[in-house]
């Protein structure tokens, strides 16, 4: 009897834990991209996560561009976005109070931390 408990509780701990290290990243998302020569640039980001599956918009300056090939599995996730001459790959991960994300743009990598738009 004991020993079920123990088995049954430590189940319940795992299936427990699981769920509260599900990111929540849907929603809008806010911050800047520093690039070379300490020049930023405005990101902002539209998440929506269904079954593992990662969709949403990227929003620029020249206009709204949806994100493809998104997969989100735990607090890491990864997308693409088209650019011309070809596509803008995205890896990340969402913590507590933001993103960190990494992007590849005409060969140079690049990082920026995203915030959640709280307007």
């Amino acid at each position: 009897m004991k020993k079920e408990f123990l088995v049954i509780s430590a189940f319940v701990i795992i299936t427990a834990f699981s769920f509260i290290s599900m990111a929540d990243i849907n929603g809008r998302w806010i911050g800047s991209l520093t690039l070379p020569g300490d020049d930023h640039f405005p990101l902002s980001y539209t998440f929506k996560v269904d079954s593992g599956k990662l969709t949403g918009t990227a929003h620029a300056p020249q206009g709204d561009v949806a994100i493809t090939d998104g997969m989100i599995n735990g607090d890491n996730f990864s997308f693409s976005i088209p650019v011309p001459g070809g596509s803008s790959p995205h890896t990340g991960k969402v913590y507590q109070d933001s993103i960190g994300m990494d992007l590849v743009y005409k060969g140079q990598h690049l990082h920026a931390t995203l915030k959640r738009d709280k307007s």
